[in-house]
């Protein structure tokens, strides 16, 4: 699973660098190039040739790999500078309250998933006796079933149930189902999702109020052809109206722009039925 991640992570990454961080890099390459040299004016004209001859060639490249990942950082993070106002995007809630908390199902998930966000348990892809991981372990999987725990709801026993009844409907269980770890498999529970969740847009465009608007807090994600990786839609959203995807790649759970570098990996999107799911 990890592997696959990596794969599509990686590729995700280089197939959408947007116009806006290579302008940013290229200005920002120049001002660290113009300073270096500037700071050889106090040399003779002669010494200032030499070292460009010399040295120049590996300070601007140095210069220009830490222009560019500065740059594809600050792109990441939605800090360039920008004229244009933040897009302004309708929130759709779920109208219930499964653990009468009194916060919204659909925001109870997300400040569930955000929860793993601040717990950082580290990333290891094992098999359970009864499933579930120690709390300081999880990958992708477990981020997002811990998260509708949170709002009251068991995926665990929503997936086996379904796995049950429609054993045939799920080819990585291959015919006999394991509860210790079927539910933490993103094929089984992409699956899931097709028949128990309403399926919604894979689109992903920037600036655009009708796509920004198919793309709400709780809502599930999936990534990559072959189901490898899933997070949950957050209620945070870039000035350009991409929301923040909350999910556990490597190392430990973040919040971040996975929507915006890997939009076009994404292979699923759902909006869970929530009266389809058990609770606990």
């Amino acid at each position: 699973m990890l592997r696959n991640f990596v794969t599509f992570e990686l590729s995700a990454i280089l197939g959408n660098v947007e116009p806006k961080a290579l302008a940013a890099a290229t200005f920002i390459a120049l001002l660290v190039v113009g300073s270096t040299l500037g700071a050889l004016k106090a040399r003779s004209r002669k010494a200032v040739l030499t070292t460009v001859k010399t040295r120049s060639r590996k300070t601007v490249i140095g210069a220009l790999v830490i222009a560019l990942g500065a740059a594809y950082w600050a792109w990441n993070a939605d800090i360039l500078p920008g004229f244009r106002q933040p897009l302004q995007v309708g929130r759709v809630i779920s109208g219930m309250d499964t653990n009468a908390n009194g916060i919204d199902d659909y925001q109870d998930i997300v400040d569930g998933a955000r929860l793993q966000v601040a717990f950082r348990p580290r990333y290891k892809s094992a098999y359970y006796d009864g499933g579930y991981p120690p709390d300081n372990e999880g990958v992708c999987t477990d981020l997002v079933w811990r998260a509708l725990w949170n709002a009251g709801y068991d995926l665990k026993a929503s997936v086996d149930l379904d796995i049950a009844w429609a054993t045939d409907k799920y080819p990585r269980v291959a015919g006999s189902a394991d509860p210790n770890i079927d539910f933490r498999r993103v094929p089984n529970l992409y699956v899931f999702l097709t028949r128990k969740a309403n399926a919604m847009t894979t689109e992903v465009k920037s600036w655009d109020p009708a796509n920004a608007k198919e793309w709400q807090p709780g809502d599930i994600v999936v990534f990559g052809s072959s189901y490898d990786h899933i997070g949950i839609v957050s209620d945070k959203r870039r000035r350009d109206g991409l929301p923040l995807v909350i999910h556990h790649g490597w190392g430990r759970p973040v919040e971040d722009n996975a929507l915006g570098r890997a939009k076009n990996q994404v292979t699923g999107h759902f909006r869970l039925n929530l009266n389809k799911l058990s609770t606990h």
